[in-house]
């Protein structure tokens, strides 16, 4: 059966389907000895070279059960896989996958900790970052200054920035103490820098920066910085049905229509690193997404803001 190559190099972990599409777009993808374009189909026995290198069949036609993992990021590590500087990367911390390779779902900056998904499936990561199914982002902000309810406002309404206008979706205190005080803020777009930019437009300073939630998952409480956990079977079934995607299978298990015996037969995950605890990570319902689907059944609109952690 032939299938779109970008969606299959992206199911097999070579990168997300975007980054894939950018590459082949560069000629960096041939098939047969031919360069492929997007949109071309390929199959069981056709030779796939990336960036010059000859692909795995095995690793292209396996359809083995996709891994997800959470990554509680440190301030001082790099989203990409070698650094020109020498600095630090995630993928450092890692361990290796069952099959494939980490993709990364979006990036945190230098100076921003926090929560940071990784996934073999390039697909799903995907289907993560596109616009279109609207992602909360919730970061945990500590603002140095005098945050008035006007300059909230504002936040809310949107500010005019150099790559154009960004808003927070939702914005509440968290605390704090003196000039110092943390806020609760949700983006639902990856723009550089944007949740600093958008305080730094008010002439307030960020003092320090984590993100603790991406879409239905929030970081978990036990998950101590510089540490990973797996995702457990059924909040891996949970998260690829937020993105309406269903869950590549063992090949010896393709059809038998029964998710709960296809998790069970699959293989063991690797072993957690030292930062796993016995407490699994939690994948909850896109509260946002949830409200759109209420919307379009009922015909009307539920007023209802983002869920927040502590609201």
């Amino acid at each position: 059966m032939a299938e779109r190559i970008q969606k299959v190099l992206a199911r097999a972990g070579y990168g997300s389907r975007r980054g894939l599409e950018v590459l082949i777009k560069a000629g960096q993808v041939t098939v047969n000895g031919g360069q492929a374009k997007l949109g071309d189909q390929i199959s069981m026995g056709d030779t796939v070279r990336l960036e010059g290198k000859v692909l795995s069949a095995k690793r292209l036609w396996q359809q083995a059960l996709p891994q997800v993992l959470l990554y509680n990021k440190p301030v001082g590590e790099v989203c990409s896989r070698k650094d020109p500087e020498g600095r630090r990367t995630i993928f450092q911390s890692l361990p290796a996958p069952d099959q494939g390779r980490w993709v990364s779902v979006g990036r945190l900056d230098i100076t921003t900790s926090g929560l940071i998904i990784l996934t073999t499936d390039g697909e799903l990561a995907n289907r993560l970052m596109h616009p279109s199914n609207e992602m909360d982002r919730e970061y945990a902000v500590r603002v140095l200054g005098e945050v008035t309810p006007e300059i909230m406002q504002i936040l809310r309404d949107g500010v005019e920035l150099e790559d154009g206008i960004a808003k927070f979706m939702d914005i509440q205190r968290a605390g704090g103490d003196g000039a110092n005080q943390w806020y609760h803020v949700v983006i639902q777009e990856g723009r550089n820098r944007e949740v600093r930019r958008l305080w730094e437009s008010q002439g307030l300073q960020v003092s320090r920066l984590m993100r603790v939630r991406y879409g239905p998952i929030i970081i978990p409480n036990q998950l101590k910085m510089g540490k990973w956990q797996l995702l457990e079977a059924d909040d891996l079934a949970m998260l690829y049905e937020e993105v309406e995607l269903v869950p590549q299978v063992a090949a010896e298990e393709v059809g038998k229509g029964r998710r709960n015996e296809r998790m069970a037969k699959t293989a063991p995950l690797p072993k957690p690193g030292r930062g796993r605890k016995e407490r699994p990570a939690r994948v909850e319902r896109n509260p946002r997404k949830a409200q759109r689907k209420s919307t379009e059944d009922s015909g009307k609109s539920t007023g209802k803001s983002p869920r927040l952690r502590g609201r």
